[in-house]
Formats: C-alpha cells, sequence, structure tokens
C-alpha cells in the first residue's frame, strides 16, 4: 500500500474504527510491557498463570503471562477488526462486556484463591470497570446516527428491515 494510499484509507476510517484500533493498540502495548523487566517489577516473580505471580505492571497490575498473552490477544483483535465499522463496533462493545464480566469476576473471587488464576488484584479491577465502561460508551456513542438520532441497536452498516 503506498502512503497516498494508507492516507487516504485512514482518513475514510470511522470514529468507532478509530477507537477500536487505538483500544487494540494500546492493549498489544499493554501487553508487550508485561513482559518488560523494569516496567514489569518483580519480573523474576512472572508465573504463567496463577495469584502466585507477584510481577506487578508499573508496579501497580499484578500480572502473568498468561494476563500478558491475553492483552496481546486483545490487542490483535482490536487492531483486527478496526478494519469494518461493524467489527469494530462490535469489539468495543463485547469488549466492554467482557471487561465489566472480569470485573464482576475479580469482586467475588478470594484474590489468593485457585480461582484468581489470570490474576488479579485490586487495580485491575477498578481498571476492568473503567475499560468496560469506556468500551461500551465508545461503541454506543460513536455509532449513534449521523442526525443526533438515537442509538442503533443493531450493528453499523446492516440493513433494517421495516
Amino acid at each position: 500500500m503506498t502512503s497516498n494510499a494508507a492516507a487516504r484509507s485512514a482518513a475514510e476510517r470511522s470514529n468507532v474504527q478509530k477507537a477500536a484500533l487505538a483500544v487494540g493498540a494500546v492493549f498489544l502495548l499493554v501487553g508487550i510491557l508485561g513482559f518488560i523487566p523494569g516496567i514489569t517489577t518483580n519480573y523474576d516473580q512472572l508465573t504463567f498463570a496463577s495469584h502466585r505471580s507477584e510481577a506487578m505492571l508499573l508496579g501497580v497490575f499484578q500480572v502473568s503471562i498468561l494476563h500478558n498473552i491475553v492483552h496481546l490477544l486483545f490487542g490483535v483483535a482490536g487492531i483486527a477488526m478496526a478494519k469494518t465499522r461493524s467489527a469494530a463496533w462490535g469489539y468495543l462493545l463485547w469488549g466492554g462486556v467482557i471487561y465489566l464480566l472480569l470485573w464482576i469476576y475479580g469482586l467475588v473471587i478470594d484474590h489468593d484463591s485457585e480461582a484468581n488464576f489470570v490474576p488479579v488484584n485490586d487495580a485491575d479491577n477498578w481498571l476492568h470497570l473503567v475499560l468496560g465502561l469506556g468500551m461500551l460508551a465508545l461503541a454506543l456513542l460513536l455509532t449513534r446516527d449521523r442526525d443526533g438520532g438515537a442509538r442503533r441497536t443493531a450493528p453499523p452498516n446492516r440493513r433494517r428491515t421495516p
């Protein structure tokens, strides 16, 4: 793709596609940063999947190898799904739902139990709440009708039958 074609393609993206691309890029970056000693403290205590992983991204968020892989995959999904308006909408909507479910999961489990296999801590829980609400808001607000009408209940780009 030439630079002119790439610039045209970027200009043709809808706001919901741009948001999905940005969210995906951030998740990809976070997944990479989770594997970098120094940015992730206690890196020598990074485990595959367990509440016993004491590795902390930015010294705050408890992570494991599985947690980092999930971030990487979620990031790749966001970037890939940003190619169409309806896929970007679905990524933000369902990603928001997933993160709200993760928030609830993190609230109800005992953080020192085997149920905390991802692992999550209180900082992760608050972040999951903010991510879930933010992604839902982006999905709903960025797909409003151009004339300021009500939010769509169906994914964008789908024709409604009368």
